[in-house]
């Protein structure tokens, strides 16, 4: 006799008022700038009993980027960069998710920047435990991170500085912490 197993999936919403993405990434080859994003959208198809299961999918809006400085915000948006006219968006959808250890791991995906697509593997901590907000919705999240070269997604410009070396540096950490309620 068999016995059919409980399905244990629930679906989440990212929730864009508790959620974040950011990056940093060298300047002058001497310190990090760092900026984010927000307005993030998407959505994660969880199967607690077996998380290899779960999908995720997310889209940033690249006009909301800000890094304390209009002036550079701008030159992010324009052409020798985001292009946020061309390319408004951002997005990443998930291909496989593989535990690393309890509360631990991976998630690779696709990652669509600037209008190239390239597979990305997240460093995931989470999901959290479901907790309840004061208004009775049932909330996850989780913290991942991330390490590109911008040049890989065709973000190419650059200057040269008199010392030696350039002004943006090639390397970009993305650190996204997410909040999810539950659909």
């Amino acid at each position: 006799m068999t016995t059919a197993t409980a399905v244990q999936t629930s679906t989440w919403n990212i929730d864009p008022a508790h959620s974040a993405a950011e990056f940093k990434v060298k300047h002058m080859m001497i310190s990090n700038v760092k900026g984010k994003f927000s307005g993030i959208s998407g959505k994660l198809i969880f199967d607690a009993g077996n998380p290899a299961n779960s999908t995720v999918e997310a889209e940033i809006p690249v006009a909301t980027i800000a890094t304390g400085d209009d002036q550079r915000d701008g030159h992010l948006k324009s052409g020798d960069f985001f292009d946020a006219e061309k390319f408004p968006v951002f997005t990443f959808k998930s291909t496989s998710v593989k535990a690393v250890e309890p509360g631990e791991n991976e998630v690779t995906g696709d990652l669509t920047l600037h209008g190239v697509t390239k597979p990305v593997t997240f460093a995931v901590e989470g999901p959290s435990a479901p907790g309840k907000d004061p208004w009775g919705n049932e909330r996850i999240g989780l913290s991942a991170t991330t390490k590109i070269n911008r040049k890989d997604f065709g973000l190419t410009w650059n200057a040269a500085l008199e010392t030696g070396g350039v002004l943006v540096g090639e390397d970009v950490t993305i650190t996204l912490d997410i909040q999810f309620i539950k659909a």
